[in-house]
C-alpha cells in the first residue's frame, strides 16, 4: 500500500497590500548570495535570461538560508517530482523593465482606465520596482524565489497557469474552488505550497510561484518585527579588487 498522502488544501489569502510591508524595519544579517546552479538536488532554469530579457542574469542567486531551505524542500517532494527555481535575486533594471512593460500593455489594452487603477492591477503580477534601502523590491534582497515543479525527466508540471501568467488563476488559492475540476494542477500547486510553507517560506497570494524568506514580505506575513534581508547583489570581482588592493597592501 502506498504511503503517499495527498497534500493539504491551500488556505484562502487575499488580504495583501504592498503598502503594508514597507513599514517593517530591515536589519540585514549579512548572508551572502549563493548560486543555485552548483546544486545537483534541484533544477535551475533562469527564466528571464532564457527569454532574452535585457540585463537578466543566467543564474539563480539566493541568500544562504534560502539555499538551505530550498534543499529541505527537495526532501519533501513526492517520488518523481523535482523542484525548479526560475528566479532568485533579480537586478533592479529587470524589475523596472517588467513593471514598465506591463504598465504599457495595460494602457494600450484599457485606454479609458485611470493610470492609478492600472498601476494597482500591475502590482498584482509584478512587484513595484524599488531600490529604496528601507523598502526594496523583494527580489533585490535575495530572499525571494520563483519556483515550480517538473517530473524526473525535466518536463514542467501543470500548475494551472503558466509562470507569470496574467490571470485570476495565478492567485495561489485560485484552484481551491468547487468549480475547478482539473485535479492534476490543483494537487501540484498544493504539493509546492505545502512543502515551501513547511520549511519556513511565505507565499505571495497573487502568485502561486513566488515565495519569500527573510525579507519584508516574509516578515509581514509571519508577524516578525524585522526583516533580516535588505538590498544586496552578487559578488563583483572588479569592486572586490578595488577594495582588496588598498586594504591588503597589494602594492
Amino acid at each position: 500500500m502506498s504511503s503517499y498522502r495527498p497534500p493539504n488544501q491551500i488556505p484562502p489569502s487575499n488580504d495583501f497590500s504592498w503598502d503594508n510591508y514597507r513599514q517593517i524595519t530591515i536589519e540585514d544579517n549579512g548572508e551572502v548570495l549563493i548560486p543555485l546552479s552548483t546544486s545537483n538536488r534541484l533544477v535551475t532554469y533562469p527564466f528571464y535570461a532564457k527569454m532574452g530579457i535585457a540585463n537578466a542574469i543566467p543564474e539563480c542567486f539566493v541568500r544562504e538560508s534560502v539555499f538551505d531551505k530550498l534543499h529541505q524542500v527537495t526532501k519533501l517532494m513526492p517520488s518523481g517530482v523535482r523542484l525548479v527555481v526560475l528566479d532568485g535575486w533579480r537586478p533592479f533594471s529587470v524589475q523596472q523593465y517588467l513593471f514598465d512593460t506591463l504598465i504599457n500593455i495595460l494602457k494600450k489594452s484599457f485606454p479609458n482606465h485611470a493610470e492609478s487603477y492600472l498601476h494597482e492591477k500591475a502590482k498584482s503580477l509584478v512587484s513595484p520596482p524599488s531600490t529604496d534601502v528601507k523598502a526594496p523590491s523583494p527580489h533585490l534582497t535575495g530572499g525571494s524565489v520563483d519556483v515550480t515543479l517538473c517530473d524526473e525527466m525535466g518536463r514542467f508540471l501543470d500548475m494551472g497557469t503558466h509562470f507569470d501568467e496574467a490571470s485570476q488563476y495565478s492567485w495561489t488559492d485560485a484552484l481551491e474552488t468547487p468549480s475547478w475540476n482539473n485535479k492534476g494542477p490543483q494537487e501540484n500547486r498544493r504539493i509546492l505550497y505545502n512543502a515551501m510553507i513547511e520549511v519556513g517560506f511565505t507565499n505571495l497570494p497573487s502568485e502561486w510561484w513566488h515565495y519569500d524568506f527573510g525579507n519584508q514580505l516574509w516578515a509581514y506575513r509571519t508577524g516578525s518585527k524585522k526583516a533580516i534581508y535588505g538590498v544586496t547583489r552578487p559578488r563583483d570581482i572588479l569592486k572586490q579588487w578595488e577594495s582588496e588592493i588598498i586594504d591588503n597592501g597589494f602594492i
